[in-house]
């Protein structure tokens, strides 16, 4: 019967996110965060787009792709409980899930179509580079949005710990990149920050690092915050 269901992608987003470690936990904790959504030749049809500019914001479904084939766990623990308390899988948007399937609604900034290539320009998602989408679906405000529900655990965005400070070298290369008409990196790098990526269960001090927008940032954590030590290209 399970054979039955089977389907392919429909797209693969290219992320500013291009490993795990740092994505934000949930859609929308980094506004700052940018990535397109390219639809696959077979599925790429202007038609099939027509009306979605007009929406604000998407629901993405994708595929968690660096946990397919992983056994799925029964419970989790959430960061959000500090790592110490497990919960059942379904009360959590863990990746580790018998299917690892993931949704999130984005901000919708552009939908281009040029000579059949359909690409989607998306903001504020939590996707790592390469996820394959299995469908996009109109964010629905008056169906979407409801009043007074309970978050269980998580009734409210997560704390910002940490400020974040850059080191005249991190400074000079945003200000490089700034300077060749490209995206001033330091608002995506203080929204992953601040809210401190690292496991619930680890106080290390660091140093830390992971690669966003073809930079490998490195930090660490110290008596007034987060310093972002340098930004070093990577491909």
């Amino acid at each position: 019967m399970a054979d039955k269901y089977s389907f392919s992608p429909i797209a693969e987003i290219r992320s500013c996110f291009q490993e795990k470690f740092g994505i934000p936990r949930q859609a929308g904790l980094a506004p700052s965060a940018f990535a397109t959504i390219h639809m696959h030749p077979e599925y790429a049809s202007p038609e099939a787009v027509r009306g979605l500019e007009a929406f604000s914001h998407i629901w993405v479904i994708f595929l968690f792709h660096a946990h397919v084939g992983l056994p799925w766990q029964a419970t989790v623990r959430p960061p959000r409980l500090g790592g110490n308390r497990r919960m059942g899988v379904y009360a959590t948007r863990s990746p580790f899930r018998p299917n690892p399937v993931g949704l999130s609604v984005v901000v919708l900034e552009r939908v281009d179509v040029d000579k059949g290539m359909v690409t989607l320009h998306v903001s504020g998602g939590d996707f790592m580079d390469k996820t394959p989408v299995v469908d996009i679906k109109p964010y629905i405000p008056y169906g979407d949005v409801v009043e007074n529900a309970s978050g269980g655990f998580a009734t409210g965005a997560p704390e910002v710990f940490w400020d974040v400070y850059f080191s005249k070298s991190a400074v000079s290369v945003c200000e490089m990149e700034l300077q060749a008409g490209r995206r001033d990196l330091r608002p995506l790098i203080r929204e992953i920050l601040c809210m401190d990526p690292r496991p619930a269960y680890s106080k290390r001090k660091g140093p830390f690092g992971t690669r966003v927008a073809g930079y490998e940032v490195r930090w660490l954590f110290g008596e007034r915050g987060v310093e972002v030590t340098d930004l070093i290209p990577v491909e």
